[in-house]
């Protein structure tokens, strides 16, 4: 799986812009704020139809311009599909897969998959339970179609909930609507903590071998997934989960009017992550989060490959010059096999990448 041409125009600060890169290793290098990581950000965006930076769709388009063009040439499974994005402020987005509109950006990901890293995920464990659950929710959208759709749904569903519990002091009226939204946010979260719990038991298995490499056997990284606390096996079938979480539901119903908040339910989920025995967001050191966090990020690797029998395309965002010389080493040689894209300082040594092609960028300008 790799992406061989990427055209932008009115993307972030590209113009216009035309880069054809290599299957293997492509290092795109510059001073900082030139436009390195939008080049990644396009390439994530043609893969599942969401930017890791941006909110909005409104963002990703230049400041001068009216809308934003990505289209990538991409291999996929021995065949070659042509991708298109048009943004348009103001309008609904357009999609297109070899000139066929695509109806969901789950479309995108059926063609292209990646696992993006940046420095900020270095602090993926010691951030809050909300970065953990992104996590969860990139991958799983790439992966599972019908988990983006349902992570949709859900979505919808609480703001809706949200608003009913905030206006409800002033119209009571509204809380009439509240069991049909609670039944469905019931059956929808069910299926949201099937597959999230299927997900975390894949990554805790990948993640351990890689984590016990990074520090030479010397440490054991255990995760647990953790939701609500009815549902004590998260493995069930989606009618019995959805069966806990209307318990959850009822014993909270009172306080959510009370608090006029969404208190039940599986946006509050997380991943508990062990460092021989020991949280590892309280007690580790700088060092033994950021192997838990590379970790985490081979792990999701090594799941792509394995659902969809190619390793996806892997963007490293300045993590290189984050890492001590030993993770340097073992990321680079944990990733070899695949498509890799790496962004770096001037400053940095280009030689000891081994890369295929290097792109040079200065101002949204490849040079």
């Amino acid at each position: 799986m790799k992406i061989n041409k990427l055209e932008l125009g009115g993307f972030r600060n590209y113009k216009t812009a035309s880069l054809e890169f290599d299957g293997g290793c492509n290092v795109i290098y510059g001073e900082n704020a030139q436009g390195k990581t939008n080049l990644l950000e396009a390439i994530v965006y043609l893969s599942c139809g969401k930017s890791p930076r941006a909110h909005a769709d409104r963002e990703l388009i230049g400041f001068e311009a009216d809308c934003a063009r990505l289209f990538g040439v991409i291999e996929s499974r021995d065949r070659e599909f042509k991708t298109e994005v048009v943004l348009q402020r103001g309008k609904r987005r357009k999609m297109t897969i070899n000139g066929v509109a695509a109806k969901s950006s789950a479309a995108l990901s059926d063609v292209l998959h990646t696992v993006f890293f940046s420095p900020e995920d270095l602090y993926l464990i010691r951030d809050g339970a909300a970065a953990r659950r992104r996590f969860m929710d990139i991958s799983l959208c790439q992966l599972r179609p019908r988990y983006a759709e349902a992570l949709a749904e859900y979505n919808r569903l609480y703001e809706h909930k949200t608003r009913i519990l905030r206006d409800s002091e002033n119209q009571p009226d509204l809380l009439t609507m509240l069991p049909d939204f609670n039944e469905r946010l019931c059956v929808v979260g069910a299926a949201i903590i099937s597959y999230r719990a299927r997900f975390v038991q894949a990554l805790a298995q990948h993640a351990a071998l890689a984590h016990s490499e990074c520090s030479g056997g010397k440490e054991a990284l255990n995760l647990t997934y953790q939701t609500v606390k009815t549902v004590d096996d998260p493995f069930a079938s989606q009618s019995e989960i959805a069966q806990k979480l209307r318990e959850h539901q009822q014993s909270h119903y009172h306080a959510e009017i009370a608090s006029r908040l969404c208190l039940s339910g599986p946006h509050k989920d997380d991943i508990e992550v062990l460092v021989n025995g020991r949280s590892a967001r309280q007690f580790c050191s700088q060092g033994q989060v950021r192997t838990a966090a590379l970790s985490l990020k081979l792990a999701e690797r090594e799941i792509h490959k394995n659902a969809v029998g190619e390793y996806p395309v892997m963007l490293l965002d300045d993590v290189l010059s984050e890492l001590d010389e030993k993770r340097q080493e073992y990321v680079l040689n944990r990733i070899a096999g695949g498509q890799i894209f790496i962004t770096c300082c001037e400053n940095d040594r280009l030689g000891a990448l081994q890369a295929g092609k290097v792109f040079h960028i200065r101002d949204g300008e490849v040079i």
